[in-house]
């Protein structure tokens, strides 16, 4: 191989071998996971750091934190797959001192350690407070549906039970039938084709009672919805079809695109997120005061009153429920509500008196409507009952004041989707095509919380670059 550049013989010696830390260079990024976990009080989040008085000594959690960091940084999230890693990448031999923990004890650390893993996830958004990098206490809310272990066809729900039973009657009667012509035809062929038709049946027959012993656990949980593969997973609805998963909900920093705030739930919905998110961002970030740009999906009276007290300021729009303007009858926007008088004023000019107050899925509802409405020249274009009624909620002008600023300031829309999409995409690309490798809620949230550190980690090291952040963290 003459004219070549030329590797190393293999089998020539050295007198003077190669430090490890010599293939290591001084901008690698596992430097900063080496300072990083070095730097935390693993005792106080959390983890044991004592080993037995009996047996063979364990390893560190220091060490196996390290170990998962690094893998979920590189895409390498099985505990089989880093075990190879640790016995052949020059990197992790460098990270671990040469240590190499057997499968068994690398997925028994992500799985015994979870509250811990998480406040390591918290540690790294402090240590990005420490850096200056959440300055305008401003960030995205949303959520995304992420796959489950469990497979589509072994989650049940009230209406997929209902259509796999009819579907295995449809074909138990069509199997019949085809016995029943079967019978007409030659006495050779027609033994062999009805036997074959009497298995389908027999094994469709079994497959019925299965589902029927399912339907009866099914309808005895609280969602009338069971999975088989992972109890938790649930059947949630997206975009074109529905997948068998979990809802995560993330707080995205508008600036540095940093996921501040991050949870995992079972519920297929974001209505009840909204505060529960953006308390958890503002306490991360430890601003007095905090503003979120959320879609529609989180609107909710609850969530908004709440973020109020709180000293949340909300931009998201309000959904359109009313079903008036499709019938050409006048919406509510259309009557404009006086507020010095507590009265509202229809397109005709007319003035909707508050009536009564009630009460209706525990809140306080006022009723306004006119006298005027029998002899209205315009009803035909606002009701087709004898009186228009307006219902106000006792904290409507919460929902007023959210609705007109963002009226005032639309493009926090478009903020919302350049902030907080790019993460979600960025993380299913790296978890592949089954999202997520663990069971249950409680281990699915420790495995989403390495991969929100990962993907921190990255943004980070972007912003600053190794060698800045290696100082920022020993200072």
């Amino acid at each position: 191989m003459s004219g070549f550049i030329q590797g190393s013989d293999r089998h020539q010696a050295t007198l003077f071998p190669a430090r490890l830390d010599e293939y290591i260079a001084e901008d690698n990024a596992v430097r900063v996971i080496d300072v990083f976990i070095d730097d935390l009080d693993l005792s106080g989040l959390g983890f044991k750091t004592h080993s037995e008085d009996t047996g063979r000594p364990a390893y560190h959690p220091r060490t196996l934190l390290k170990l998962y960091v690094y893998g979920y940084l590189n895409r390498v999230q099985s505990s089989r797959r880093l075990e190879r890693e640790a016995h052949r990448n020059v990197e992790l031999m460098w990270l671990t001192g040469h240590l190499a923990p057997d499968f068994k004890t690398i997925a028994d650390f992500r799985k015994n350690n979870g509250p811990a893993v998480r406040l390591v996830c918290r540690e790294f958004i402090l240590l990005c407070k420490k850096l200056n990098l959440f300055a305008e206490a401003f960030v995205a809310i949303d959520g995304s549906k992420f796959k489950a272990v469990n497979n589509r066809d072994k989650n049940f729900t009230a209406a997929k039970m209902k259509r796999r039973l009819q579907q295995i009657d449809e074909s138990i009667e069509r199997y019949l039938s085809q016995i029943a012509s079967a019978d007409r035809q030659e006495a050779a062929v027609a033994k062999e084709k009805t036997h074959r038709l009497e298995e389908k049946i027999t094994a469709l027959k079994t497959e019925m009672a299965r589902l029927k012993k399912l339907e009866v656990q099914m309808l005895q949980t609280p969602d009338q919805q069971i999975s088989l593969t992972d109890p938790d997973a649930r059947s949630m609805k997206t975009r074109g079809t529905g997948i068998v998963g979990y809802n995560v909900q993330t707080a995205v920093d508008a600036e540095h695109h940093l996921i501040v705030a991050h949870e995992v739930t079972n519920v297929g919905h974001d209505r009840h997120q909204l505060h529960h998110m953006a308390q958890h961002a503002k306490e991360a970030i430890g601003a007095e005061t905090l503003e979120v740009v959320a879609d529609r999906g989180y609107f909710t009276s609850e969530e908004l009153l709440a973020c109020e007290q709180s000293k949340i300021t909300t931009y998201l729009p309000k959904p359109q429920t009313s079903g008036s303007p499709k019938k050409g009858l006048f919406s509510k926007r259309d009557f404009m509500y006086k507020a010095e008088d507590d009265e509202y004023e229809c397109p005709a000019g007319e003035r909707l008196i508050r009536r009564f107050e009630t009460q209706e899925k525990g809140l306080t509802l006022h009723k306004y409507w006119s006298s005027h409405c029998p002899t209205c020249p315009i009803k035909s274009q606002c009701t087709t009952s004898p009186y228009r009624r307006v219902t106000r909620w006792e904290h409507e002008a919460v929902l007023e004041a959210a609705e007109a600023r963002l009226d005032r300031e639309p493009e926090r829309m478009r903020t919302r989707r350049q902030t907080v999409e790019h993460p979600f995409g960025t993380l299913k690309a790296w978890m592949g095509y089954t999202h997520f490798q663990t069971k249950t809620l409680k281990q699915v949230r420790t495995e989403m919380s390495l991969h929100v550190l990962a993907y921190n980690f990255k943004r980070v090291l972007a912003i600053f670059g190794v060698t800045p952040l290696l100082q920022a963290i020993q200072t």
